[in-house]
């Protein structure tokens, strides 16, 4: 039976399972793991043939053994150096140095944390979520620093919340590849440094970006200048639309104090119309014939969409363009002059989305999987425990461990 574990483990000589401990009032199985080599190369200098000069006891919780744990118990040679002169404790071949999980439990936490909460984890495991996290910091970290970012040239740049209280998370995203690429505290300037100091320590040079993707924010375009200075400019349609959306509702919500019957219309004045309810088509068709202030802001936000939607080339771009923003400035809305001063100002990197075809759509996407994750982990206690989950979610990281159960070839039962 001792055979058998140790090939299970896949330990060599002088590794060896030497005994075996069914516990079962205590829910475990004990393997007891020796080295028999009498003597051993230095871990720090590599001279061979050196002696043991002691063997300390350490203990690791290994993948269950049906439906009990599993632990792995071994006394760790310490070679006494005659070369260095140093002590040095030997490293074991099934966990990394310090772990008090083998590497095969360790990468099925990242595949269960992947698609699970992390406290739910921990109380599958037994173990506490701290170490849960550990775990996760150790391997997102790695899986990293074998990241090449040699190739970003195009970027998107985006805030998303992270929890109340003001508190922002900023992603930045590789358009061409499609992967996030850094996440970082904060919403101003200085995560453009931030950014260019991590893209340069996977390979990358802020310099050689050609195309950065925003919102109209202008801590997002100052950083930009400064630490992407090749690049230009493309303003996100979403975000400019979403402006559109914020005057409509301002107007809206100044005449509905004259009009009740503008209060139950605001989710169908936001919605595309092939999303509206029947209840909303009814309100619409009501809204459109009446010739209130909020139906005409309607249908400068309809406008301000169907320019991106049928820009085409940048000169017919342009040209819709110039005639909304002509439109918006004698419309004698408030808040629609205010956004038409606003647009003119950005005009330029507006337009430019018509060349690079540049968005944020990727980012929002990655937005919908992080809240739905924040969801299921009801928030996140640190700003760096949402990140490195963000990370392991939506990265693309291609060096994470791979799952114990499905990365080798397995026979169909039945």
């Amino acid at each position: 039976m001792e055979t058998l574990f140790t090939q299970a483990l896949g330990l060599a000589a002088p590794w060896r399972v030497a005994h075996v401990d069914f516990q079962q009032a205590a829910g475990r199985i004990v393997f007891t793991v020796e080295n028999t080599a009498g003597r051993l190369a230095c871990p720090a200098c590599g001279a061979a043939d050196q002696p043991i000069h002691d063997r300390l006891s350490r203990r690791w919780q290994h993948l269950n053994f049906f439906q009990y744990r599993a632990v792995i118990e071994a006394k760790l040679p310490r070679v006494g150096c005659h070369a260095c002169g140093k002590t040095t404790q030997v490293e074991v071949p099934w966990a990394r140095a310090g772990a008090g999980f083998t590497e095969t439990l360790e990468a099925f936490i990242v595949a269960l944390c992947s698609q699970m909460p992390v406290t739910a984890v921990a109380a599958l495991l037994g173990v506490s979520d701290d170490r849960i996290w550990r775990v996760l910091d150790v391997h997102v970290e790695a899986a990293r620093a074998c990241e090449d970012f040699s190739g970003v040239r195009q970027v998107s740049a985006d805030e998303r919340s992270a929890r109340k209280g003001q508190r922002f998370l900023t992603l930045f995203c590789d358009l061409a590849a499609r992967r996030l690429l850094f996440a970082t505290q904060g919403r101003k300037a200085d995560t453009f440094k931030a950014f260019a100091d991590d893209l340069a320590a996977h390979g990358g040079d802020a310099e050689a970006i050609t195309d950065v993707s925003l919102d109209l924010g202008a801590a997002y375009q100052a950083g930009t200048r400064e630490h992407c200075p090749n690049a230009k400019i493309s303003f996100d349609p979403f975000h400019v639309v979403a402006l559109a959306n914020e005057a409509l509702d301002q107007v809206r919500r100044a005449e509905v104090k004259q009009v009740g019957d503008l209060k139950g219309i605001r989710w169908g004045t936001l919605k595309d119309a092939t999303n509206w309810t029947r209840k909303q088509i009814e309100q619409m068709h009501w809204l459109q014939r009446s010739n209130l202030k909020t139906a005409r802001a309607w249908q400068l936000k309809q406008a301000l969409r169907a320019v991106f939607a049928k820009g085409g080339d940048i000169a017919q771009a342009t040209t819709l363009l110039d005639a909304w923003i002509s439109w918006a400035r004698r419309c004698r809305l408030t808040p629609f002059k205010r956004l038409a001063t606003t647009i003119k100002k950005h005009r330029d990197g507006i337009l430019e989305h018509f060349r690079s075809g540049l968005s944020n759509g990727f980012a929002e996407g990655i937005n919908g999987r992080i809240q739905a994750a924040k969801a299921r982990a009801r928030g996140y206690g640190t700003d760096r425990h949402l990140i490195t989950m963000i990370y392991l979610i939506c990265a693309n990281l291609r060096h994470l461990p791979k799952n114990p159960w499905t990365h080798v070839a397995q026979t169909p039962v039945g």
